[in-house]
C-alpha cells in the first residue's frame, strides 16, 4: 500500500513537471512569433519611404515612424531586437529638415545601418 502511494506520488510529480516544460517550451513558441511579428513590423514601418522632394513630409513622418517603433520596442520578447528598435527610433526621433536637406546621403546610411543591425537582431 505504501509503496503504491510512493508510485502515484512520483506518477504525479513527474506529470507536473512534463506540463512544466510543455508550458515553458509554448511560452518560448509564443516569445519567438511575437519577437518575429515585431520584427516584420519594425522592418516595414522603418523601410517605408518618405517623399524626398519634401523634406518636412519626411522628417514627420520619420517622427511617426519612431513613435510607431518606440511601441513595438517595448513588445519585444527578445532584449536585443528591443535595444536594436529603440536605437533605430532615437534616429528617426532625432531627424531634422535639416538633415534630410544638407546631407541626406549620411542620414540614408545611418538608417540603413540600424535597419541592418535591426535585421541581424531578428535573425539570430
Amino acid at each position: 500500500m505504501r509503496s503504491t502511494k510512493l508510485a502515484a506520488a512520483v506518477l504525479t510529480a513527474g506529470l507536473v513537471l512534463t506540463g512544466c516544460g510543455v508550458a515553458e517550451t509554448a511560452g518560448q513558441v509564443s516569445n519567438a512569433a511575437s519577437t518575429a511579428a515585431v520584427c516584420a513590423d519594425a522592418i516595414r514601418i522603418a523601410t517605408a519611404n518618405a517623399d524626398p522632394a519634401d523634406p518636412k513630409a519626411a522628417a514627420d513622418r520619420a517622427h511617426e515612424a519612431a513613435g510607431e517603433l518606440t511601441g513595438l520596442a517595448s513588445r519585444a520578447g527578445n532584449t536585443t531586437v528591443g535595444e536594436a528598435i529603440n536605437s533605430l527610433a532615437a534616429t528617426l526621433r532625432e531627424t531634422t529638415v535639416e538633415d534630410l536637406v544638407s546631407a541626406p546621403a549620411n542620414w540614408v546610411q545611418k538608417k540603413a545601418d540600424q535597419v541592418s543591425a535591426l535585421t541581424k537582431a531578428c535573425a539570430g
